[in-house]
């Protein structure tokens, strides 16, 4: 039985694909749409999402209690938590990135061996599988 690959989907990614499809590659699109995937939504794209909304950096249809709930019902991803591991893993990463919510999910998907979903091409100067296309 081979290997499942599993992905952990970066904020602006997981945004686009409720928002605007059409600014995710076909690859990511044909990957999200595939029911076998085994697909992550961090609890840390959700605290970026309600501080940007709450900052007006980003508009929802909903307030992000009601929007990110709802969305991860009809998406069937599974949600990660933070760890101490994820954490503290932070602390080993390069200082390639500044953004502290993309430097976590850089550290989640480092500790647990995930693959990430990005169209931030930062992610590619770190030791991780990435799709960004």
């Amino acid at each position: 039985m081979p290997e499942i690959t599993k992905y952990l989907i970066d904020t602006h990614c997981w945004l686009w694909w409720h928002i605007d499809p059409d600014r995710l590659g076909r690859r990511i699109v044909k990957l999200i749409e595939d029911k076998d995937s085994v697909i992550f939504f961090s609890v840390v794209s959700a605290w970026e999402i309600v501080i940007k909304y709450n900052l007006k950096k980003i508009k929802l249809p909903l307030p992000p209690t009601d929007y990110i709930d709802k969305r991860l019902k009809i998406s069937f991803m599974d949600v990660m938590h933070v760890s101490l591991a994820h954490v503290l893993q932070v602390e080993k990463l390069p200082d390639h990135h500044k953004d502290p919510f993309d430097r976590l999910l850089i550290a989640q998907a480092m500790a647990e061996k995930l693959t990430i979903i990005t169209a931030d091409h930062q992610f590619q100067q770190y030791k991780i599988n990435i799709i960004n296309d």
